[in-house]
């Protein structure tokens, strides 16, 4: 995995990329030889040296201040999500270490017991998107939703998981943007190294969404899904922080608009659930 300095310089290349000269008043014609901006011109644009900037994209300056990082920012158009993950990339972070071979962070009882009380499907998950709890209705929603499964393996390696959506490409996305949100900097913890290099070498997918270096909340994004029982069902998600926990639990709810046909075919889903969870 990347150090912070490499991942900066990845992340600002794959932004400048996407920036057209013409988004920020510069002209362009068909004889540039790159795709999207070039270091110049952002260099120019956020008031710093060519010869800075190159040093930022090489990661060999590991330690730009944020006024640096916001021009930058602006020049490339990144939304407050996207600013806040540059932003963490050139934070000074102390070792970070992962505790998975000793067993995953307990989930409070408290929350284990909203969870099962809930009539809506639920899970926790950690940062890296491991389901650490979950209730009947989410199992029913994806047998993959079960504690001990992560939801990452779950829709890219998973053939009947990925037949629930049908809109897997876009599902992909902005999955894989939500966890490179979550994990921001912390790439090189033994869990996270471990996934992105088992989906790397299983999915040609994988591989491909995760170099778009995309950045973003997976909140307010419908999730429709071809179920094999119900048909399509169309569910908001929240997602909520737990309390101050070591590896950043999380909450995940899905919900369908009252009154709709989802609503509906969602409390038969919960007719047919189990009456217990375990």
């Amino acid at each position: 995995m990347a150090a912070n300095g490499t991942m900066l310089g990845e992340y600002l290349r794959a932004q400048r990329d996407r920036v057209r000269p013409d988004q920020v008043g510069l002209p362009g014609g068909s004889n540039r030889r790159v795709r999207g901006l070039r270091r110049s011109e952002v260099a120019l644009l956020a008031g710093i040296s060519v010869d800075y900037y190159l040093r930022l994209e090489q990661g060999r300056d590991r330690n730009p201040s944020p006024e640096v990082l916001e021009a930058l920012a602006r020049v490339l158009g990144l939304d407050s999500i996207s600013t806040s993950y540059l932003l963490s990339l050139a934070e000074r972070r102390p070792t970070q270490s992962d505790d998975r071979p000793q067993g995953w962070e307990p989930v409070p009882d408290g929350v284990g017991k909203l969870l099962h009380s809930l009539n809506l499907p639920a899970f926790v998950e950690n940062r890296y998107f491991d389901v650490l709890a979950a209730n009947s209705l989410a199992a029913s929603i994806s047998p993959r939703l079960v504690v001990g499964d992560n939801r990452l393996r779950a829709v890219f390696l998973d053939r009947d998981e990925r037949n629930l959506y049908s809109d897997w490409e876009d599902t992909t996305a902005r999955l894989v943007a939500g966890f490179r949100r979550s994990v921001g900097a912390d790439t090189n913890t033994p869990r996270c190294t471990e996934l992105v290099d088992e989906l790397s070498l299983a999915s040609e997918r994988f591989r491909t969404v995760w170099a778009h270096n995309d950045v973003q909340a997976l909140q307010n994004w419908p999730l429709v899904i071809s179920h094999p029982v119900v048909g399509e069902l169309t569910l908001n998600r929240e997602k909520l922080g737990i309390g101050d926990t070591a590896q950043s639990l999380a909450l995940a709810i899905y919900h369908p608009d009252p009154g709709t046909d989802s609503a509906d075919k969602l409390r038969l889903l919960a007719s047919r659930a189990p009456v217990t969870d375990s």
